[in-house]
């Protein structure tokens, strides 16, 4: 019985370690693909790795007012003002609306595409 149980415990750490290795793979991925985008605007790498003062400096990249970061905190006009800010990324990389949104739903995976893609930095007049 006690070897049953080693066993299922084993097993349990075992599959702990791999989600811990794809999360840590997720978060490299996260961070390197906004580190990219940063560089590309004009913006210091590092920025990306800082709570709040990347999204100071997303806001600066989208050409978006640095107050809105205060409306990232408000609950649901967060899930709005993410979007927005998203889409002006986008578009200020020259992609589309679609992509923004891509952005803000799957940042995980559109950051490194935006970040180690083609897509140049061309800021729209606000």
């Amino acid at each position: 019985m006690n070897f049953i149980l080693a066993q299922s415990d084993g097993a349990a750490a075992g599959i702990g370690i791999v989600m811990l290795i794809v999360q840590l793979a997720v978060l490299v991925a996260i961070i390197a693909g906004l580190w990219k985008t940063f560089t590309k605007a004009g913006q210091p790498g590092w920025a990306s790795i800082i709570p709040i003062y990347n999204g100071i400096v997303l806001l600066k990249i989208a050409k978006k007012p640095v107050w809105w970061i205060i409306l990232l905190i408000v609950p649901f006009v967060n899930i709005i003002i993410g979007v927005l800010t998203s889409i002006s990324i986008a578009k200020n990389f020259g992609k589309d609306a679609l992509f923004g949104i891509c952005l803000a739903l799957f940042g995980f995976v559109m950051y490194p595409i935006l970040g180690f893609g083609g897509a140049q930095y061309q800021p729209a007049e606000a």
